[in-house]
């Protein structure tokens, strides 16, 4: 396995279920972050997706949002050092054009310091919708193709992927989500044709190694014949 993607779902769940505001679940689910970020390191495991914030999120109170923006911020400031030391880099996927002033400079920056990064490659899907990506990748060939710099015949499977946000991301091998909801919610549609899904009860910030290893486990009990 070289991709594992996760949706990080349940955290104002976990946060109700305590009597807290959605914003502690949220902090609370950045501890998973971590924990699913080892586990790929463990694994030498090369790429990691994690669902961070959709396109549908901004329908969200704005103090929610602002809440989980500021804890982009100060996860990607304080991190960096450990990061780079790691060898873990961060990229952050999504329609740029709706990142908040306030948290693309932070994204920027975190990119920048970590490009040099091998060991793991961190994929925050951000400000992201997979029909959106797909909108956005037509409208960017339609684009090419009238400017003369694509050719419509040319157009495969490959030449999608490539006009993806995740251009140059390997498909995931496996989608592991969380809350007991078994749906991709507009996360890596295309990208996951033939990606095994394993969905749990826990909730995000429950998640733990055993959680991942027996999503791992079923990934390797999974017989992957691609329509042979």
């Amino acid at each position: 396995m070289q991709h594992l993607a996760c949706i990080m779902s349940g955290n104002r769940r976990w946060a109700k279920q305590r009597g807290l505001t959605p914003s502690l679940g949220h902090k609370e689910g950045v501890k998973s972050v971590r924990r699913a970020i080892e586990f790929c390191v463990e694994r030498s495991i090369k790429y990691l997706s994690l669902y961070t914030f959709s396109l549908e999120n901004f329908r969200r109170s704005a103090d929610e949002r602002e809440g989980i923006f500021n804890l982009i911020i100060q996860g990607a400031r304080d991190q960096v050092p450990e990061l780079k030391k790691e060898g873990i880099r961060i990229r952050f996927i999504g329609d740029r054009s709706k990142f908040p002033d306030h948290v693309r400079e932070s994204c920027e920056y975190t990119e920048q310091e970590t490009a040099s990064g091998t060991r793991l490659q961190v994929n925050l899907l951000f400000c992201y919708g997979a029909r959106q990506e797909i909108v956005a990748g037509i409208k960017r060939m339609l684009s090419d193709i009238k400017h003369g710099n694509l050719c419509e015949d040319a157009i495969d499977q490959d030449t999608v992927s490539a006009y993806l946000w995740t251009d140059g991301i390997p498909d995931p091998d496996l989608l592991f989500r969380p809350d007991g909801d078994c749906r991709l919610s507009n996360f890596l549609l295309y990208q996951s044709a033939y990606t095994e899904l394993y969905f749990s009860d826990c909730l995000w910030p429950e998640v733990n190694d055993k959680h991942l290893q027996k999503a791992y486990d079923y990934f390797y009990s999974c017989k992957r014949n691609f329509g042979k």
